[in-house]
C-alpha cells in the first residue's frame, strides 16, 4: 500500500490519501493544477513537505535511488540518455524484455534503432516497458497513452491492468476520461482555481 500524508508540493495544499495494492487512483484536473508535480513529489524527484509511505516504510528512510526503483515515475515525455533504447533495458533477462515489448505490440528489433528514428508512440510504449522492467511496486503514470492509437492504447491498458492484478498499485494522470473509467478504482480532483483537492471518490 502507498500512503501519502500531508504531502505539499509547490502551490498544492497538503494532500492525504492512500492507494491499496491492486488498485489505481486517477488524478484529474485542468492543465496547471499540479498533477505532474504531485507524481514527481511522490517519486521524490521534486522537493515536497509531508510523508509518503510504502508498505510502512517512509521514503526518507531509504536512499532516493532505492525509493525510485520501488516507486516508479513514468513521464508523459520520456527522456532517453543513449543512442538506442537497448542501453536502457538492462538488469532483466532477454525473455522478460521480449515479453514486455510484445505485450505492447513492439518487436525486439526496435531496441537497436536510434532513439531519433523511433516514433513518438513507440518511444512512449518503450518507456512504459522500461518502467516495468524491474517490477516496481508502485507505478506513477503521467499520460501513459497520450501518443498512442486506440489499438496500442488497449495493449498498454491491458498491461497496466495486469500489473494491478499482480498486486502493484498505480496513480494515473490522464485526460482520457474513458481510460480513467476503465482503470481507476478512485479519483482525486485537483482544482487549479482554488488549489484545493476534492476528496477521492469511486468513479
Amino acid at each position: 500500500m502507498l500512503r501519502v500524508e500531508h504531502l505539499q508540493a509547490g502551490a498544492l495544499p497538503p494532500l492525504t490519501f492512500k492507494v491499496a495494492a491492486g488498485e489505481c487512483l486517477a488524478i484529474e484536473g485542468p492543465s496547471g493544477a499540479g498533477k505532474t508535480r504531485l507524481l514527481r513529489a511522490i517519486a521524490d524527484l521534486d522537493p515536497a513537505q509531508g510523508q509518503v509511505f510504502l508498505s510502512g516504510a517512509e521514503r526518507l528512510e531509504m536512499p532516493a535511488p532505492q525509493w525510485r526503483r520501488l516507486v516508479r515515475y513514468c513521464a508523459a515525455e520520456p527522456a532517453w540518455w543513449s543512442d538506442t533504447p537497448r542501453d536502457a533495458f538492462t538488469g532483466a533477462t532477454a525473455s522478460r524484455i521480449d515479453r514486455l515489448l510484445h505485450s505492447l505490440g513492439l518487436e525486439s528489433a526496435v531496441l537497436d534503432r536510434t532513439v531519433a528514428s523511433v516514433s513518438t508512440g513507440e518511444r512512449q510504449r518503450l518507456a512504459l516497458a522500461r518502467a516495468l522492467l524491474d517490477e516496481p511496486q508502485v507505478l506513477l503514470l503521467d499520460e501513459p497513452t497520450a501518443a498512442l492509437d486506440p489499438q496500442s492504447t488497449a495493449l498498454a491498458e491491458e498491461l497496466i491492468r495486469y500489473q494491478m492484478l499482480a498486486g502493484r498499485c498505480a496513480i494515473l494522470v490522464s485526460h482520457d476520461r474513458g481510460q480513467i473509467e476503465r482503470l481507476a478504482h478512485a479519483r482525486l480532483l485537483l482544482l487549479k482555481e482554488a488549489s484545493r483537492p476534492l476528496a477521492a471518490a469511486a468513479p
